[in-house]
C-alpha cells in the first residue's frame, strides 16, 4: 500500500507560528508614500526567509504567504491580498527550496557551510523583489493608467525600498537562524530534517 504523505502536526504549528511572526514583522513598519501610491520598510521579509530556512520550501513558503496575506487582508492592501501570497510564498520557498533540497545535492557547500543559507536568502529575497518589481510596472501601468514616464520612478522608489527591505531581511534572517539553529537543532525541531 503507498503511503501519504501528510504533514505533520509539529510542522503545521510550526508553519502557524512562523506566519505569526511574519504578520508582527510588517505590522511594525514604516510607510513612504509616493504621489497616490506608496511602499514600506518593514521586517516581515525577515521572517519570510527565516521561514524558508527554519521549515523548507512548501512549509516555509506558506508560512510566509499567510502571514503576508493576513497582514494584507486586515490593512489597507486588503485587495492585494492574493498577490503578496503568491510574491512571499516564493520569497520563502525558494530560500527554503534552495537551501534544503537544491545545494545538499550539489555537495559543493559542507552541511555547516555559511554559503549554502547565505546564498538561500539572497535568492529568496532578489524573487521576491524581481516579482514585487513586475507586479508595481502591471499595476502602475495597466490597472491605474499611468503614461510610462510616470510608471519608472514610482517603480524606482518601490525597487529602492523593496531592494533595502531585501537587504536587511538578508542580513536579519541569517543572524537569527543561526543564533536559532544549534538549540533547535538539539531540540530536534530542525523540520527539513523530517
Amino acid at each position: 500500500m503507498e503511503q501519504k504523505k501528510t504533514m505533520s502536526t509539529k510542522k503545521i504549528v510550526w508553519i502557524g507560528l512562523m506566519a505569526a511572526l511574519v504578520f508582527i514583522g510588517t505590522f511594525l513598519r514604516i510607510k513612504i508614500p509616493i504621489g497616490g501610491d506608496s511602499t514600506m520598510l518593514h521586517l516581515g521579509n525577515v521572517f519570510c526567509l527565516l521561514s524558508g530556512l527554519l521549515l523548507g520550501g512548501i512549509p516555509g513558503g506558506l508560512a510566509a504567504g499567510i502571514g503576508s496575506a493576513i497582514f494584507d487582508l486586515s490593512s489597507e492592501y486588503a485587495s492585494e491580498f492574493w498577490i503578496t501570497f503568491i510574491n512571499k510564498f516564493a520569497m520563502g520557498w525558494m530560500a527554503g527550496w534552495l537551501c534544503w533540497n537544491v545545494f545538499p545535492r550539489l555537495k559543493t557547500f559542507k552541511p555547516g557551510s555559511l554559503f549554502r543559507p547565505t546564498l538561500s536568502v539572497i535568492a529568496g529575497s532578489l524573487t521576491y523583489t524581481v516579482l514585487y518589481v513586475v507586479k508595481s510596472i502591471i499595476t502602475s501601468r495597466f490597472v491605474s493608467g499611468l503614461p510610462w514616464e510616470a510608471v519608472w520612478p514610482v517603480v524606482g522608489v518601490k525597487l529602492a525600498v523593496s531592494l533595502t527591505n531585501g537587504m536587511i531581511a538578508v542580513v536579519v534572517s541569517l543572524v537569527l537562524y543561526f543564533a536559532l539553529k544549534p538549540a533547535l537543532t538539539k531540540a530536534h525541531l530542525m523540520l527539513p530534517a523530517e
